[in-house]
């Protein structure tokens, strides 16, 4: 628990004060995230305005509008420096988890260095924890959420583009769209939802959207918010949808890109007649937004992490790869993780050439560790666990590096090549390689 983090507002010394927003904050928040946020000061992006208040509006299907904190001068009000924690609901393999998203962490230049977002992060990890939220996830620059407890430990981003003129197949003088697309409609999104839970099943992480969330992604937030998608429904030639996709509504890369973030289409649907057609209309949409910002679209293609079917069908036409990045994962406490997902560990061992397993597994921390016990390949019990020496494990792991493992970002022999003083002996090779597999996520979280 972290009582003077919960305890607010909390005097800091140097006359600053830790508080939780509140709606009336809209104004200075949003000024203050476009200034810090933007990446390019002499260009400032007005999409992070728009998301800000979409953040404190009381709209929103997760946020509240005192779900940022704030750091401010006591004398003059100045916000100095500030984050938010947006709760959502995410998957492992099907079991939901409670999930809190730290965003939009800034603080003033003259103000670094004085450990304002440590006392924040502890405050957003004591309502985590208050909100039984299982994990912790953020996008961010290189290392700097490591200080904090994070390990960029599951899978983040990946795209792949070709170029307009080997990419998009043009239609002959004589024929139309086989598949049009016209914007999503509300009546259209109970079967959207539908869609997207199905292809979620591809993946080992993916974010939980209801209606709520499906509703304010169409018509809740701002046009020009930073984390906004454009919803269409793809129809065949009588009007019956066979998928929908996404857009975001904020420019990719300079608006060099027209690129789709989320496609799914209905069984028995074919991707290889219904993916020329998708090219088109990310081109048209691409050279609209590039047309606005006086800028060339060069590009189109599709982030979805790095395994999708239409990665597959289009292989020719999208050769270039932009490599998955990662988000920052913390997990408080991996006992209770592991706990809550013994039917997946368990459904994965049976499947494995370890099926059956009696005994213990000891993974080792360093600090510290934990024990797994298996009777007939069920797990009976995940408890803390000390080693009596650094080899008295049949597993270590340094530090978080774990967390890549659990959520299928690295495999056991990748992280065995990356860290010395990662290693497994030989039955506790088998279990791992078994329990925590490599599988591709797509994460679209809610922000």
């Amino acid at each position: 628990m972290y009582p003077d983090a919960i305890s607010l507002p909390l005097d800091l010394g140097d006359g600053l004060i830790l508080r939780r927003s509140t709606a009336a904050d809209a104004d200075r928040l949003a000024a203050f995230n476009v200034r810090i946020h933007s990446d390019n000061p002499a260009e400032p992006q007005h999409s992070l305005d728009s998301w800000t208040r979409d953040l404190l509006s009381g709209r929103h299907p997760t946020v509240s509008p005192e779900d940022f904190t704030v750091v401010e001068e006591a004398t003059s009000g100045r916000i100095v420096s500030s984050l938010c924690s947006i709760p959502q609901i995410w998957t492992y393999e099907g079991i939901p988890l409670k999930v809190g998203r730290p965003e939009l962490v800034g603080t003033d230049p003259e103000f670094r260095n004085r450990g304002l977002v440590r006392r924040q992060f502890e405050v957003v990890h004591a309502w985590g924890q208050a909100r039984g939220e299982s994990m912790q996830a953020i996008t961010g620059i290189p290392f700097y959420y490591r200080q904090y407890g994070y390990e960029m430990g599951l899978e983040l981003g990946g795209m792949h583009t070709g170029y307009l003129s080997s990419a998009v197949k043009e239609l002959k003088e004589d024929e139309s769209e086989p598949f049009p697309i016209r914007p999503a409609r509300e009546q259209d999104l109970e079967w959207i939802a539908s869609l997207y839970q199905r292809g979620s099943r591809r993946y080992a992480i993916s974010a939980v959207r209801d209606r709520t969330t499906w509703l304010f992604e169409l018509n809740g937030r701002r046009p020009d918010s930073a984390n906004g998608s454009k919803l269409f429904v793809i129809e065949d030639r009588t009007g019956k949808p066979v998928g929908f996709f996404c857009m975001p509504t904020e420019p990719w890369l300079g608006g060099t890109i027209g690129v789709c973030t989320q496609v799914e289409l209905e069984n028995g649907a074919s991707w290889q007649k219904v993916a020329p057609g998708l090219l088109r209309f990310l081109r048209q949409e691409g050279e609209s937004v590039a047309a606005g910002l006086k800028k060339t679209c060069d590009r189109v293609g599709f982030s979805l992490g790095t395994a999708h079917p239409i990665y597959d069908v289009l292989k020719e036409q999208l050769p270039i790869e932009r490599k998955a990045y990662a988000y920052y994962v913390r997990v408080p406490d991996l006992i209770a993780f592991l706990r809550s997902i013994v039917p997946v560990l368990e459904a994965r061992l049976e499947a494995s050439p370890a099926a059956g397993f009696d005994g213990e597994l000891k993974l080792g921390f360093y600090r510290n560790g934990l024990v797994l016990k298996f009777e007939s390949g069920r797990i009976t019990s995940v408890e803390a666990y000390q080693p009596t020496s650094w080899s008295n494990a049949d597993a270590a792991f340094p530090n978080q590096v774990f967390l890549q493992l659990l959520f299928g970002y690295r495999t056991l022999e990748e992280l065995r090549y990356a860290f010395a003083d990662c290693w497994a002996n030989q039955p506790g090779r088998l279990l791992l390689e078994a329990l925590f597999p490599r599988k591709p996520s797509l994460v679209w979280g809610i922000a």
